[in-house]
């Protein structure tokens, strides 16, 4: 099994392996940097969507794998405020697709604010916490949750419900 990942994001390669290898432990991982078509910023589960399925699409392409996946990190807008959340699709070369998102968790409004005036959030926590390329690492959602829940483990689990379709198709085709 040959698996493109649409990103060169370490966090991003290192969850699609770690869910992917539990099924196919002979998997094959390739990351490649593909645009997503998107905002740097996806402010909509729509835009975040869409951005995950572009990448999905052309990084499977790109490398003749079996099967593409497109992680994409996001925000949306809810009554209560800005929430941080993320979309993972996987897709083959038939046409079929997983598609899943990952756990949503508020953000501050101090970080809220400066997102909306057209920040990336990566760069926000970058400056909040004094450090260097955050979504390469734990993410927001790792210092926001005082590392409980790493970028790579909330990924991970929407890595999982978006690959069922491929490990489980029985139950994805019944009428």
């Amino acid at each position: 099994m040959k698996i493109a990942v649409g990103s060169t994001n370490p966090v991003k390669v290192e969850a699609v392996r770690a869910m992917t290898a539990r099924v196919w432990p002979d998997v094959e991982i390739v990351s490649v940097s593909v645009p997503s078509g998107v905002d740097e910023m996806p402010m909509s589960d729509e835009e975040t969507r869409r951005g995950a399925i572009n990448r999905a699409r052309v990084a499977r392409e790109r490398v003749g794998a079996d099967l593409g996946v497109g992680l994409e990190g996001g925000v949306h807008p809810e009554p209560f405020g800005l929430t941080l959340m993320g979309w993972v699709a996987v897709v083959d070369g038939n046409g079929r697709q997983g598609l899943a998102g990952a756990a949503r968790l508020p953000l501050p409004q101090h970080i809220a604010q400066r997102v909306r005036a057209g920040e990336e959030l990566g760069d926000v926590m970058d400056d909040i916490l004094g450090d260097h390329n955050t979504k390469q690492k734990g993410g927001a959602v790792g210092a926001l949750t005082a590392g409980l829940i790493p970028r790579i483990q909330a990924f991970a689990q929407a890595v999982a419900y978006a690959l069922s379709p491929f490990i489980v198709p029985e139950l994805h085709t019944i009428d």
